[in-house]
């Protein structure tokens, strides 16, 4: 990761300095889950403070959750995202059909202001990270691997709700899309695997990127709430035919029997008839 987002502290040296900047970085998404931070004395060296105060404020975030020490190996951001939603929570939401229903109804009314926002807000430095995720989710779209397509459809959503610059949904929307990747409401790959759909996805999602690029809000709104609308047909439709595959291989089964004892039958009576 860069290490220049670190800032010397210009006036009261202190671990409270130390703790509220790196707090900042985190809540406005910069670190997130998982970055590793600079060395200690590296660390030191940027915020320049006493190795002693960045201990100190180490120790400070680490008990607030915020970062995890490894014994050797180094600091790291904590999983901040994940305490959002418990894991009993996400338990009980995946054995409930309802909460996907209303999971898809609150991703469409929040992601479309989000883009409307990011279309608003969106800095030169926002749209060439879209750019560079936008032109990654076209390559994996050519190469048809799946889970890289689906990794960097997370990562665009992600991303659109950084350029929208309210911290509250930025965070929201990252708990929200944890769920969607570890499959807790449904299985995406039955979705990418219906005719057609990955196109239609990879067509929505440049929709969405080239609205917040002209700096059309509407446009955006309109774009994130139809591929939302988009994700929930198709959702439904996977279902329904995958319950049809799974009645069908049923009755087959249970068929094959009677299937057999009638081939037979017809067979012996051509038989004998020929005789």
């Amino acid at each position: 990761m860069a290490t220049d987002i670190f800032a010397r502290i210009e006036h009261s040296r202190t671990a409270d300095e130390v703790v509220h900047q790196i707090e900042v970085l985190v809540l406005e998404g910069i670190l997130r889950v998982g970055d590793r931070l600079p060395g200690e004395r590296e660390l030191a060296k940027q915020f320049d403070v006493s190795r002693p105060i960045l201990r100190e404020a180490l120790k400070v975030l680490e008990g607030r959750g915020l970062l995890n020490t490894q014994h050797g190996g180094g600091t790291f951001v904590a999983d901040v995202i994940g305490q959002v939603f418990t894991r009993p929570v996400m338990e009980l939401i995946a054995r409930h059909q309802k909460a996907t229903l209303d999971y898809l109804e609150y991703r469409r009314e929040v992601e479309g202001v989000t883009a409307e926002f990011a279309a608003r807000r969106a800095t030169e430095a926002d749209r060439a990270l879209l750019t560079r995720i936008i032109t990654s989710m076209k390559a994996a779209h050519q190469k048809d691997d799946f889970e890289e397509e689906a990794g960097i459809d997370v990562e665009f959503h992600n991303a659109i709700g950084e350029c929208a610059h309210n911290i509250i949904l930025l965070h929201t929307l990252r708990s929200c899309y944890r769920l969607l990747a570890e499959g807790v409401f449904y299985n995406r790959a039955l979705v990418y695997n219906l005719p057609g759909a990955r196109d239609q996805l990879l067509a929505q999602h440049v929709a969405i990127y080239d609205a917040v690029m002209a700096a059309n809000p509407d446009a955006a709104r309109r774009a994130a709430q139809a591929h939302i609308d988009f994700v929930s047909r198709a959702m439904t439709d996977a279902e329904r035919s995958g319950d049809w595959e799974r009645v069908s291989k049923l009755r087959l089964q249970q068929r094959a029997p009677d299937l057999s004892d009638n081939t037979k039958t017809s067979n012996q009576t051509q038989t004998e008839a020929a005789e």
